[in-house]
């Protein structure tokens, strides 16, 4: 392959003078190479030709970015809150070349976007549930200030370093094109003397060049090596130091080719590739042409060993391209998946809520699967981002109808404000305390208003209802003239009543009419209304005296506790009341008629059955029971 490289040789330097004149030793050579190429399979030469030619344009490349491969390793910054981000990629930047940190700069960047979008997503749907307009929302972050001027830093100092890097590379062209022309000169001169020593310290000189720009590297070397070959033809004057140049450099090459076919046991094909190219690099770098009669034999091993590699990383990359598939199916799934994912069911912020966590949750998967084709990465990017659009579209409507409600409920508060306010000074107490209480029940049947005025209307609204009835409650407390009134009436009419009791002659018509008459004279201050305790107690010791029981007396001390209740105004309690005896009159009604139905299942069911006895008295008893139920119910319904 080295050899057909000096058969094209005429191409490499037609332009020059000194090419027209080559040596007829190297013109010699090229042919005996063009007969051995010819005798080769063409198919095997193409394929060698080829992965010789790859390999060689991968070292071109390498070579230009030779500065580039100290890396720094990437850790896990996925568990980095932003700040910890901005201090991380802010030391990279101070203390490590900028050329080894572009993969760690760049996880780093995609770590840090991601989360502030996530923070973004979530103050923007509190913005807009707070009521505010999408047009206008705006969030500024310090956090991302700082970010944005580390990144900022990190390009401008990444843009001049490959500036500097470009003038280097042009710079070390020169230098190996300069290079090339002296060697002309010593080939031209010819100094036995001499050119052995000179050619040697050019090698040097050219060990030394750094690296020049990929599209340079191939061609300028096979011109320097062309030029190379043609000196060692030169070099018959002294067949010691050429034989003695020959056997050192087979033997260099020798090793090479040995540390290739080592390559080829290894499992780690990126490792073992990365080795070849550093092979090739050195088998033209350092060192320099053997003899002709090993030089075709030698760099056919080489290349041997080179396509076996080559092939097993194509074979790898095949494998790739099958996982990249996997992942390609899966990252659709998850599109698909998160384009069918439902929120016609949410109605609230707490839904939406859970359905943004669920969704993120689920967006999530499709960056933990792996790596994607380059070629087909954008497209599947761009499905996530449209099934992403569509997610928050939906979102964005929810919130912006749910502000046009809360708005609507806002006005609707508002009013009810401003009637409480007007309202709460207001001494006519008999109908503005339950016109307030309408006014608590309503407000509570309205929904939210926008956040930003939420706290500020509901204290607004219950100061003025608090300051109405604290007024109200101290009324009742102090009592009013009537009250008072009532009061001490009340007190008079107990003390006859105490006076009475021990007096065989009263009846019970006579108690009855004592219960009305403490009825009629009314309600007492709040703050006394013991006196109707004292009341009910001197009943109950003439109710004893009476020897009255049964549903009568059940039924008389019944009326004496809901009149309590209506004497203290307590219409919330006779509700309630009247909720109790319906539930046991229905309780009662079941059970009579689930014992009545039991008749019907009893063997020989006739009235001297003792079973049947037995359930006919517990029916009898029953509704006796109901009855006393009952005529609680009509008491409760004739006094509410």
């Amino acid at each position: 392959m080295l050899d057909a490289v000096n058969s094209n040789s005429e191409d490499v330097e037609k332009s020059t003078e000194d090419q027209k004149q080559t040596d007829s030793s190297t013109n010699t050579e090229a042919k005996e190479v063009e007969k051995n190429t010819e005798n080769a399979s063409d198919e095997t030469t193409a394929a060698l030709e080829k992965v010789v030619s790859s390999i060689e344009e991968k070292v071109a490349a390498d070579a230009e970015k030779v500065e580039e491969k100290e890396v720094v390793p990437t850790i896990d910054y996925a568990s980095l809150s932003m700040e910890e981000i901005v201090k991380e990629i802010k030391n990279l930047v101070k203390d490590e070349k900028i050329q080894a940190i572009k993969t760690s700069v760049e996880s780093l960047r995609k770590s840090f976007d991601t989360k502030f979008s996530e923070l973004l997503a979530s103050k923007k749907a509190a913005f807009l549930a707070e009521g505010g307009e999408s047009i206008d929302f705006h969030f500024s972050s310090p956090v991302k200030v700082e970010f944005n001027e580390i990144i900022n830093e990190y390009r401008t100092k990444r843009n001049k370093h490959y500036s500097e890097l470009d003038s280097q590379l042009k710079e070390n062209l020169d230098k190996r094109l300069a290079t090339i022309e002296a060697l002309k000169g010593i080939i031209e001169k010819a100094d036995s003397k001499t050119m052995h020593k000179e050619f040697k310290e050019l090698q040097e000189t050219w060990k030394s060049i750094g690296p020049v720009p990929r599209t340079k590297y191939n061609n300028t070397w096979r011109n320097y090596h062309h030029h190379v070959e043609r000196f060692y033809d030169l070099l018959h004057m002294n067949n010691d130091l050429r034989e003695l140049d020959f056997k050192h450099n087979l033997e260099e090459k020798i090793k090479i080719v040995e540390k290739a076919f080592e390559l080829t046991l290894m499992e780690d094909v990126s490792k073992a590739f990365k080795g070849l190219q550093e092979l090739h690099k050195a088998w033209k770098e350092d060192i320099g042409p053997v003899s002709r009669e090993f030089r075709e034999e030698i760099w056919q091993k080489f290349s041997e060993a080179t396509k076996i590699i080559h092939d097993k990383r194509d074979k790898y990359f095949d494998e790739q391209k099958s996982k990249y598939q996997e992942n390609i199916q899966k990252k659709l799934e998850v599109i698909a998946a998160l384009d069918k994912f439902d929120v016609s069911k949410n109605k609230t912020h707490s839904d939406w809520q859970r359905s943004i966590k669920d969704f993120e949750a689920q967006r999530e998967v499709f960056f933990t699967i792996g790596k994607v084709p380059r070629n087909k990465s954008q497209k599947i990017w761009d499905q996530l981002k449209a099934v992403t659009k569509g997610f928050n579209h939906a979102k964005n409507q929810f919130y912006k109808e749910l502000n046009s409600v809360q708005h609507s409920n806002l006005e609707k508060k508002t009013a009810l404000l401003e009637l409480a306010k007007s309202l709460k000074d207001s001494d006519d107490f008999k109908s503005v305390t339950g016109q307030m209480k309408k006014i608590q029940a309503d407000w509570k049947t309205i929904g939210h208003v926008p956040r930003k005025h939420s706290d500020k209307i509901w204290k607004e609204f219950k100061d003025a209802c608090n300051h109405y009835f604290d007024r109200v409650h101290q009324i009742q407390d102090n009592g009013s003239n009537e009250e008072l009134e009532a009061l001490a009436t009340k007190k008079d009419f107990l003390s006859q009543i105490l006076g009475v009791i021990g007096n065989t002659e009263i009846t019970l018509e006579e108690v009855k009419a004592y219960m009305q008459t403490w009825k009629n004279i009314g309600r007492v201050p709040r703050k006394d209304k013991q006196i109707e305790a004292d009341f009910n107690s001197a009943i109950e010791k003439l109710f004893a005296q009476l020897a009255i029981e049964g549903a009568e007396l059940q039924m008389l001390k019944y009326k004496m506790q809901i009149d309590t209740y209506l004497t203290s105004n307590n219409s919330r309690k006779i509700e309630s009341e009247v909720q109790f005896v319906r539930k046991k009159i229905d309780e009662i009604t079941k059970g009579i008629q689930q014992l009545d139905n039991n008749i019907s299942f009893i063997a020989n069911a006739n009235e001297d059955n003792p079973l049947v006895k037995n359930v006919r008295n517990s029916i009898a008893e029953q509704t006796k029971g109901l009855k006393v139920w009952k005529d609680k119910l009509a008491y409760l319904r004739s006094v509410n």
